[in-house]
């Protein structure tokens, strides 16, 4: 979905509260802070290697997409990383056991967003893009903040920065497929998964499979979704993809088919990107089920999280 869309893509706010609408539909609420990085004069925020850090689930498969990037482009010395508790609460996203924030010690990511403006009274979600210098929000939208990444500090990561994952001459295949992908399949998911009637979960599921076939399909010619090259497309599909078969299946009633069973290319593609170097790191298949499954306490009333995880990622070798 382009950058400018006004729905958000992040993971709920303030704990286990779900927008549902009359109809039993989930809806997606929009994100607050939009300001970006760059090097044009006067800018607010310019890139500055060591200035800006990232808040993070790594539950989160919105968030996930920046670990993803900052992970591919190699700016792990650039933005410094924090993540959250996997455990969601009603207070939110919070700090505790060995998932600390290293800048200010706050127990829950609420006093980050007060802290940026006194008067806020949104979702706090993640990911955030944190301003150490001016100790404020960045940004808190995934679709922008890898944007961010992908070129803002290029001039920092010089073996890195021939990686484009937004090129202009595939910009507008990019966006397109994004759009349907992001409905569909990013937010079908949940779509089917937070739905209160059947109706509701009807109209999600059964568009979900039909783009998952239709991905399927257009991953049997191309290793890749756009280009035949790695883009941010094959980025924001793959963090639902790795969550497909261990939560969402399950978790989400998304059980028409599995990723292992019935998309080898699909899983061809989620191989091919966890081999990468340094993605299998941002990766932690038991904090991801035990936040889906532990927090979301509607859905699962019980905590208890399911013993699968899906399908080998590190085999066979891609």
């Amino acid at each position: 979905m382009p950058a400018s869309s006004t729905t958000s893509q992040a993971a709920p706010a303030e704990g286990l509260k779900v927008n549902i609408d009359d109809s039993g539909a989930f809806k997606r609420q929009a994100s607050s802070f939009r300001d970006t990085i760059s090097d044009e004069p006067g800018a607010k925020f310019p890139p500055e290697k060591g200035r800006y850090h990232l808040y993070v689930s790594y539950g989160c498969p919105w968030a996930h997409r920046t670990l993803l990037v900052r992970a591919l482009k190699g700016l792990e010395d650039v933005i410094s990383l924090d993540s959250t508790h996997w455990f969601l609460d009603e207070r939110g996203w919070q700090f505790k056991d060995q998932y600390k924030d290293s800048l200010y010690g706050v127990p829950y990511l609420k006093e980050l967003y007060l802290k940026a403006d006194p008067m806020y009274e949104g979702r706090v979600t993640v990911p955030v893009l944190w301003d150490k210098k001016t100790e404020t929000i960045v940004n808190n939208e995934s679709a922008e903040i890898i944007r961010i990444l992908n070129t803002a500090f290029d001039k920092f990561i010089p073996n890195k920065a021939s990686l484009n994952l937004y090129p202009q001459h595939l910009q507008v295949e990019i966006d397109s497929v994004n759009e349907w992908v992001y409905e569909t399949v990013n937010n079908g998911v949940y779509k089917a998964g937070f739905a209160t009637s059947q109706t509701a979960y009807d109209d999600a599921v059964y568009p979900l499979f039909q783009s998952l076939d239709r991905l399927e399909a257009m991953l049997s010619k191309s290793d890749y979704l756009v280009g035949n090259t790695l883009t941010e497309a094959d980025i924001r599909l793959w963090t639902t993809i790795i969550r497909f078969d261990p939560v969402y299946h399950g978790h989400f009633k998304c059980n028409i088919k599995s990723i292992e069973k019935d998309y080898p290319n699909i899983l061809k593609l989620a191989r091919r990107i966890y081999q990468m170097p340094k993605v299998a790191e941002t990766v932690d298949i038991l904090y991801i089920k035990k936040g889906y499954y532990g927090s979301q306490v509607r859905v699962n009333p019980t905590g208890i999280y399911a013993a699968g995880n899906g399908p080998n990622l590190m085999q066979p070798k891609i």
